[in-house]
């Protein structure tokens, strides 16, 4: 079947539909067919004939609706009509034209005038690229008159010459080129062509010469560059928090879409402070009095003109072009914009109509910032009242990560608070919801908190008070904490979590290397949650050395993971910060946690790293202190991790020391003291236990009694004892196996 049949096959199949439905869509599908028999040159005799000899043989068959058969062909005809009178307009225009052409005397001034007619830029180079003949509207475009020609090559006007060599090397490989390309106007505005070139070959010689049109687009461009600037910047400072982020964003924005040299931002605090200065482009100045003379007065006076409006300016020593353009940015007259042209020029009403769009949504940015702002510090100042104190005591770093989202207050805290001799309270919560709501439930359990913690009961007890207080609390319902109490001196730490995110510790392994373990002892239902058992309790002893971090769940929350996954990431970052300083350990595992647009969610934070310090017990010397003294020994010596067996005959060696103190030092006399020190230094713990009082002289035959010095020389690596009038000293040293030493130098 040809294209021709198939064409009146269609043409059929439509007819009779049109004929059952009797409506315009099907009416209308004879104007389509029409369109088509006109592209695939379907003769309109051919289509004529072919309907009425359908129409005969339908009508052979049954009635047929000749008028509405005869309305659709008409419909099919019409634009093949159209088609056919433009062709006969134009055949007689052109007839018309050829003979006013052949009736003129000067076929030049013919030519001439036709291409001066043409409302695009019309030129002609040579083979070098010289432009040596060009129309009226061509000058007009560019700025460059008729009588400069021939404009050589690289032309006067081009911007980006780079692109313009490659277009013309374009055009003597393939022989035509079309493109887009910026122009500098011989006033010196900036201005956008479209250029279409094509290559004739010159009579009489092997050399072609170029012949093109140029069309000015510069207010389409405008527009396009306009809307385009405007979306930009809307939402650029969406996600603005600060004004000088807001003026940041905005003056680089300025800069392209205007061709600025530069962009300069003013803004006045209240009262008769020096304004400050943002800055985008070269020559850059970050100080009021840095600032020409010249433009500090252009500034002044903006501040008296009204709001939103893009004033020109020009320079004293350069009248006629504008230099740049001021605009204030509100009624106050505190923020003025300065947009400083490349060159002096004329300013287009395209550039004072995207001026003036964008000064229009900076000022709604700046307002909406503004008050952002004084929110955030009412928040910020209500989340530091809120938060304890920012010295924690010894051994403590702690953090409040505010999440990205505004306000940047939540429900998130914790607490780092003595509540005993070198026993320290630790508290990491998190209370359901964010904002205002969550951090005043958060201020009312962190407060009932720490008044339970200075009761100095244990943990557990402690979540078991903490549930009764949220219970009262409206919206304190499932809030998690994590609550501990840490003996820095044994390093045990004893706590209870209460649906919290477990803490994590690191510390060394054995041989080289560190380990991680996770504390997910004592777990239970989160706080105010009915059950049946009472709040568990676990203890952990922290190795020297070791680090313990708590944490709240912003910290490793990610969408699409698992919470264990966040867990591991956080114990692995924690390794790799254990050679840091303390101080840098916590700023170090905020860093590599942030996803990449920031924490979504509060994290509070607290890090203790565990360092051994000596031992020092000052006591009365009388014997009811030598189990605590005993007790406290056994509990540094784990922590140092001493052996059990030499820890027990250290224990024993310091017990009969501290005996004698208390039976010989001052007997018949007023009771006194005895100070015990500990210490591991260099694989050897060293032990010195005194007094102020005097020893008397060991009995010739002491029976039963005085072999303590012997059982304590035999147990020890050295032990020397130095008694005066005014006190008593000894000195013991115990070596430790090489293991336990390599862990405590």
């Amino acid at each position: 079947m040809t294209d021709t049949d198939d064409f009146h096959a269609h043409y059929i199949a439509a007819l009779q539909t049109y004929l059952d439905a009797r409506d315009e869509d099907s009416l209308a599908v004879g104007h389509e067919l029409g369109r088509r028999a006109l592209q695939e040159r379907v003769s309109m005799l051919e289509i004529i004939e072919q309907h009425f000899r359908w129409v005969v043989e339908v009508d052979k068959q049954a009635p047929v609706d000749r008028a509405a058969t005869l309305e659709f062909l008409l419909q099919t005809l019409a634009p093949l009509d159209v088609a056919t009178r433009g062709f006969l307009d134009g055949t007689r225009r052109y007839a018309e034209q050829r003979a006013r052409a052949e009736d003129l005397a000067d076929r030049d001034k013919f030519r001439t005038a036709l291409v001066n007619s043409l409302q695009e830029g019309f030129f002609v180079a040579d083979h070098e690229g010289a432009v040596v003949d060009m129309n009226n509207a061509f000058a007009e475009i560019l700025g460059y008159r008729a009588d400069g020609l021939p404009y050589r090559w690289p032309h006067p006007w081009l911007v980006d010459k780079k692109t313009a060599a490659q277009q013309q090397a374009r055009v003597r490989t393939l022989g035509s080129a079309d493109y887009e390309t910026p122009i500098r106007h011989k006033d010196g505005h900036l201005a956008w062509v479209t250029v279409s070139i094509n290559a004739v070959s010159g009579t009489g010689t092997d050399k072609d010469v170029y012949v093109g049109t140029i069309r000015d687009i510069t207010a389409e461009r405008a527009f396009a560059a306009r809307e385009s600037a405007v979306l930009r910047l809307a939402t650029a400072v969406g996600v603005a928090k600060t004004v000088a982020e807001v003026l940041s964003i905005t003056l680089n924005e300025c800069r392209t879409a205007v061709d600025a040299r530069r962009v300069v931002g003013v803004m006045w605090p209240p009262g008769d402070g020096e304004p400050t200065v943002q800055v985008a482009g070269e020559p850059y100045e970050s100080t009021w009095r840095g600032l020409d003379p010249w433009l500090r007065m252009t500034f002044e006076e903006a501040r008296h003109q009204l709001p939103l409006t893009a004033k020109t300016v020009d320079r004293p020593d350069s009248p006629g072009k504008t230099q740049g353009l001021v605009a204030t940015l509100s009624g106050t007259g505190d923020v003025a914009l300065w947009l400083e042209l490349r060159v002096p020029r004329w300013v287009s009403a395209e550039d004072r109509l995207l001026v003036t769009v964008l000064i229009g949504h900076l000022s709604l940015a700046m307002q909406h910032v503004r008050q952002f702002e004084s929110a955030r510090e009412t928040a910020m100042t209500l989340q530091r009242a809120m938060l304890p104190p920012q010295e924690p005591p010894p051994g403590f770093t702690v953090r409040y990560e505010p999440a990205v989202p505004p306000l940047e207050i939540g429900g998130d805290w914790y607490d780092v608070l003595p509540v005993g001799d070198h026993c320290i309270g630790i508290v990491v919560g998190d209370c359901v919801g964010r904002g205002l709501p969550a951090a005043a439930i958060m201020g009312q359990l962190r407060s009932s908190a720490r008044a339970l913690l200075l009761t100095g009961a244990q943990p557990a007890v402690l979540l078991e008070q903490l549930d009764s207080a949220a219970s009262l609390i409206p919206d304190a319902y499932c809030t998690t904490v994590f609550l501990a109490i840490l003996d820095t001196e044994s390093g045990v730490l004893q706590y209870s979590n209460a649906g919290h995110m477990p803490a994590v510790l690191a510390g060394a392994a054995p041989g080289s290397g560190f380990r991680t373990t996770v504390l997910t002892d004592a777990r239970s239902v989160p706080l105010a949650v009915r059950r049946d058992l009472p709040r568990p309790q676990a203890s952990q002893t922290l190795p020297p050395g070791s680090t313990l971090m708590l944490f709240t769940d912003g910290l490793v929350e990610r969408k699409h993971e698992s919470i264990d996954d966040g867990i591991a990431r956080a114990a692995d970052v924690l390794v790799d910060t254990m050679k840091l300083p303390l101080d840098a350990v916590a700023d170090a595992v905020l860093r590599e946690l942030a996803p990449a647009a920031g924490y979504d969610d509060d994290v509070a934070m607290v890090i203790y790293r565990h360092e051994l310090v000596p031992l020092r017990i000052e006591s009365d010397a009388t014997a009811d202190k030598l189990a605590d003294i005993r007790h406290r020994l056994t509990g540094w010596l784990r922590a140092a991790d001493v052996p059990d067996g030499l820890a027990a005959d250290i224990v024993l060696v310091v017990n009969e020391a501290c005996t004698n103190s208390v039976e010989h030092a001052y007997r018949g006399h007023p009771r006194g003291t005895m100070l015990l020190q500990a210490e591991v230094v260099e694989g050897e713990v060293h032990v010195r236990v005194g007094d102020s009082g005097s020893w008397k002289k060991p009995a010739v035959n002491p029976g039963n009694s005085g072999r303590g010095l012997v059982l304590m020389r035999a147990l020890s690596d050295s032990l020397e004892l130095d008694s005066t009038p005014v006190g008593t000293t000894i000195e013991i040293n115990f070596r430790l196996p090489e293991a336990a030493g390599a862990v405590n130098r």
